[in-house]
């Protein structure tokens, strides 16, 4: 594995994302890898729960704009953590963007540190939150999603847990985790198996309805001339023709 970096101690499987190169966005190598030690997790009677965290200044930069994923194996790994059979928590001190917070809704439960930040970016690149519309609709508060949906703005931890984008927004992200994880810890598998299937179901119900029509969507965004204005101009750090 070169994308992920993974841990277990006293049943909690740390998998740490560690793409230096580009901030950790979402390869096709990257959403692969952590697929697979995810489904890993899922299946090892060791494994209480997951801790999905980052190496670096950024969790996510959403969608690698070089090598993107094919968006159905990107929902494909969405869909893995939603219906794993073991909670995955997210620990972010760092920067969350675009499709970053698609793999961040589909976490069970997320704690942010003050240096982190989000944005739904993919407007201002000729694109759409499409595919993780999904998971990030059922976690969000309406009126919260339609501003940042719509305008792409940057805004901070406190704010993510206002929303509730994140469970809880904290000063000592590892001091916040601490009950988390004694808690899951002190849980039985059978009981968090049969717990988050609860929790999940809404969610689980939107990727079957949905998928298929919000795949080709993604596709077809990605493939348009707007899109390919927008990445151009933020490889080349300008702003695309469109900016008035």
């Amino acid at each position: 594995m070169t994308h992920i970096r993974t841990a277990h101690e006293r049943g909690i499987t740390t998998i740490a994302l560690d793409s230096p190169a580009n901030r950790n966005a979402l390869s096709a190598a990257l959403v692969a890898e952590l697929g697979a030690e995810l489904s890993r997790c899922g299946g090892d009677p060791g494994v209480r729960a997951v801790l999905l965290t980052h190496t670096g200044g950024t969790f996510c930069a959403g969608a690698d704009l070089k090598s993107p994923p094919d968006p159905a194996a990107f929902v494909t790994l969405m869909r893995t953590v939603v219906e794993l059979p073991k909670p995955v928590v997210a620990r972010v001190t760092g920067h969350v963007r675009a499709g970053g917070l698609g793999l961040l809704a589909a976490c069970d439960i997320a704690v942010a540190g003050p240096a982190s930040s989000y944005a739904f970016s993919e407007t201002r690149l000729g694109l759409a939150p499409a595919v993780i519309s999904m998971p990030v609709l059922a976690r969000m508060e309406p009126r919260a999603a339609s501003r940042y949906f719509l305008t792409g703005e940057r805004f901070d931890a406190a704010e993510a847990a206002g929303t509730g984008l994140v469970t809880l927004a904290a000063d000592d992200v590892d001091e916040a985790l601490g009950p988390v994880l004694d808690g899951l810890r002190r849980s039985s598998p059978g009981g968090l198996a049969a717990s988050k299937a609860l929790l999940t179901a809404t969610v689980a119900e939107a990727f079957d309805r949905w998928s298929k029509e919000l795949t080709a969507r993604s596709a077809s965004l990605f493939a348009s001339a707007e899109a390919r204005e927008g990445v151009t101009a933020f490889l080349e750090r300008r702003d695309p023709a469109w900016v008035l």
